[in-house]
């Protein structure tokens, strides 16, 4: 078997993945490699704009050796098994790659499985979800095209990927419909398995007053547990009825989130949280974003058992913390730096609208933006979400660059040598 060795070893090229070797490489860190299988990065939170008919899928992807950080090692590959007790991991191609360090951003993959007929139902031309590269632009074909009818949103109760995509692609939907006056014969529906519209209460108030706006019927406690695409039928099931009844609801477009869970090679790891095998998520301490278990394994990004939202905001945000933390135990210190659970979900209500919503772990909102009121729905944070979080993400956050938003002392390094805030997301 073919074996190579690097002090640090990040799987992952996505937003965590590149942020944080970015990030020490301008700390001077060398000897570190990248495993990413894809020649393509892709802003996935704009998929949103594509299914609106905004933004063409080919602005959401470029290559990935654009931001590969200079003198990082791009092993191109997957990888296949994870031996933390060893310190190696194995690619597809059966490569050992040992390491000193460990760092794991892959992100999460997409459980088509979960729920039966969901492969089938958007194989289909009245299903479909921003959630992929491909189906983005079906979901503007479905909405621009829609005459009237029933028009059912999906939100999972588990954890997913930016988990305010499944309402701002309704809130478009239906503002489309009412400015070209479809609304009016359509019902649209949201099929949510939360308890309600958003878990924090400032921008729940808000939420629920464009719900009222659009006139949405929000089904709560609505699991989806079944597709059945010969009929246009969504099963759901009620998660606080005691006999769990299952209520239908027919479609003419569905919208779907599917569920999502950690990659295989993780869930099949010591690295899992066992307590929740089917997700798999990494277990990490929720602060400084180290394994409990395994003192030289750092997790960030989708991948990583935080319990907040899992957003490219988290993924920002958490980069220095797992930078400066593993810089530290690299010199025998104790982690310094402190993820206090910071996300930025930008909020779509409609064409020219936006809420930023931003909280850390506690709930509290946690508004970056300064002297704007981001506990309203703003033409310029429609701009922000439109132009200039795209322009961020690639020129900036991609790069480790400091931006004028710093908080360095979370990270304990100075300012000129990390980068540690992004509203990316």
């Amino acid at each position: 078997m073919q074996t190579e060795h690097h002090k640090i070893v990040i799987v992952g090229g996505g937003t965590g993945g590149i942020v944080t070797a970015a990030i020490l490489r301008r700390a001077g860190e060398g000897d570190i490699a990248i495993v990413e299988p894809s020649d393509k990065h892709y802003y996935q939170p704009i998929w949103t704009l594509v299914g609106a008919g905004e933004v063409r899928k080919e602005q959401s992807v470029r290559d990935e050796a654009r931001y590969i950080p200079s003198g990082v090692t791009w092993i191109k590959d997957s990888v296949c098994e994870l031996a933390p007790d060893r310190n190696y991991l194995v690619t597809r191609s059966g490569i050992q790659v040992r390491y000193d360090f460990l760092i794991l951003a892959p992100g999460v993959q997409m459980d088509w499985d979960a729920i039966p007929g969901l492969k089938e139902a958007v194989a289909t031309p009245y299903v479909s979800t921003n959630y992929d590269f491909n189906l983005a632009p079906k979901t503007w074909e479905l909405i621009k095209n829609f005459k009237g009818g029933n028009a059912v949103f999906h939100m999972p109760g588990t954890p997913i990927k930016c988990p305010g995509a499944p309402q701002k692609i309704m809130y478009l939907a239906a503002d489309y419909f009412r400015k070209n006056g479809i609304l009016g014969r359509t019902k649209v529906t949201y099929g949510s398995a939360l308890g309600g519209i958003y878990g924090i209460k400032e921008y729940a108030a808000v939420l629920n007053g464009v719900v009222e706006r659009y006139g949405i019927d929000a089904r709560y406690n609505h699991e989806l547990v079944e597709i059945r695409p010969e009929k246009k039928e969504a099963i759901f099931r009620l998660k606080n009825d005691p006999e769990n009844k299952q209520v239908t609801i027919p479609y003419d477009l569905l919208h779907v989130a599917p569920p999502q869970v950690a990659p295989d090679f993780i869930r099949q790891s010591p690295l899992a949280d066992q307590q929740n095998p089917r997700m798999g998520w990494v277990k990490v301490d929720q602060h400084t974003m180290r394994h409990p278990n395994y003192q030289n394994v750092f997790a960030l990004g989708d991948v990583a058992g935080t319990p907040n939202a899992k957003t490219g905001a988290s993924a920002c945000k958490q980069a220095p913390v797992v930078a400066s933390n593993l810089m530290s135990a690299m010199r025998g210190k104790e982690p310094a730096a402190r993820y206090n659970g910071y996300v930025a979900c930008p909020i779509i209500t409609g064409y020219g609208r936006m809420l930023l919503c931003e909280f850390d772990y506690a709930g509290k909102p946690s508004p970056t933006v300064p002297l704007v009121d981001t506990l309203k729905e703003r033409y310029d944070m429609w701009l922000l979400k439109k132009y200039g979080l795209p322009w961020l993400y690639w020129n900036m956050a991609l790069r480790g660059r400091q931006v004028p938003f710093l908080h360095a002392q979370e990270t304990g390094l100075s300012p000129g040598r990390i980068w540690a805030k992004s509203w990316v997301s």
